[in-house]
């Protein structure tokens, strides 16, 4: 569940716990809210700390290309002048 899952749970939460009045028979809405806020919460902290770490992760030493502007004359056997 990535980020935007999370804050999706925590939203519809939000919603279920303050901003509605349903009543259904046999389900309290208001703790429903909560747990998908509670699980939100949780998702999030998850999500920032796999990130940070993946974050931290030292990078391979970059190598340099070396290029040669010397001007050669022709002569590949170091005679040619």
């Amino acid at each position: 569940m990535g980020l935007g899952g999370c804050i999706i749970l925590i939203a519809a939460g939000a919603i279920l716990t303050f901003a509605t009045d349903w009543d259904m028979q046999g389900v309290n809405l208001d703790l429903v809210g909560v747990i998908f806020m509670i699980v939100g919460l949780i998702g999030v902290a998850t999500f920032v700390s796999i990130s940070k770490r993946r974050r931290a992760v030292i990078a391979p030493p970059t190598t340099t290309t070396v290029v040669d502007d010397r001007r050669h004359s022709g002569y590949s056997d170091g005679y040619g002048g």
